[in-house]
């Protein structure tokens, strides 16, 4: 059963911590005052600990050791950037999220491959998109006949490097733009998807579960064996120009 462990046992803290235990996880929560812990009292069977949410022996006692994810949601930036940074390279945790007040350290940490959320009333949702593999495909947008949604793609870390295009034909998908650095961008035919990028894309919404299951697992390519990204839209296009030709008798 995966383990989560909270950083924070403010309103999202608490939200987490009984949305992920009455998904089935077990959970321990994180903070410095051990009267933040009221709201969870009653009818909570995880772990309550008391400590600093970045110090190794805190983070051991919350079972941060095997821990599938980690979420830093206190009300300081510094503090949560710092323990998600200690999940990650100390303990080799490989979900983590970092709560941050203030937008403009956002790209900032994104840039030390610290995924961020803003601090807004949608928060605990926005978390357990990046920590949760069943919610990570839920949808920004669904159009009008329900088939298709627009969304966040959750990538393995190994996608790191790879061509959007590879990503695509691995599920086909189709990514509409990439979040890199806090803004917005459109792919190119040569863009690569990098860690800490968030990658946005109309997906059917039938097919949404697996390509969640797709991405979440390394590529199965080998080294050698990634093709130039330009080569799948030169064949694209080719193939298209090949389509009008045959329509057209009066085409050399």
């Amino acid at each position: 059963m995966p383990h989560f462990v909270i950083m924070g046992a403010g309103r999202v803290g608490v939200m987490l911590a009984r949305t992920l235990e009455a998904s089935g996880h077990t959970v321990a929560v994180i903070d410095q005052d051990i009267r933040a812990f009221q709201p969870l009292r009653k009818n909570f069977g995880g772990k309550l600990v008391t400590g600093v949410g970045f110090d190794k022996e805190t983070l051991e006692r919350a079972g941060i050791e095997g821990a599938y994810a980690f979420a830093a949601v206190s009300s300081g930036d510094n503090s949560n950037v710092i323990a998600a940074r200690v999940a990650r390279e100390t303990f080799k945790v490989k979900n983590v999220v970092a709560r941050v007040y203030d937008p403009n350290r956002a790209e900032f940490f994104q840039r030390m491959g610290i995924p961020t959320v803003a601090a807004v009333r949608w928060s605990t949702d926005q978390v357990l998109r990046r920590i949760l593999p069943e919610q990570a495909i839920r949808g920004d947008y669904r159009e009008a006949s329900g088939r298709l949604i627009l969304t966040e793609l959750p990538l393995h870390e190994e996608w790191a490097g790879h061509a959007l295009v590879d990503i695509e034909a691995a599920t086909g998908a189709r990514i509409a733009y990439i979040t890199r650095f806090g803004e917005g961008m459109l792919p190119r035919p040569d863009t690569s998807y990098q860690q800490g990028d968030t990658v946005h894309a109309m997906v059917r919404t039938d097919e949404a579960t697996e390509i969640a299951r797709i991405l979440s697992q390394a590529p199965k390519d080998t080294e050698g064996e990634r093709h130039d990204p330009r080569d799948a839209w030169a064949g694209a296009f080719a193939a298209e120009s090949d389509a009008v030709k045959s329509d057209n008798p009066h085409t050399n």
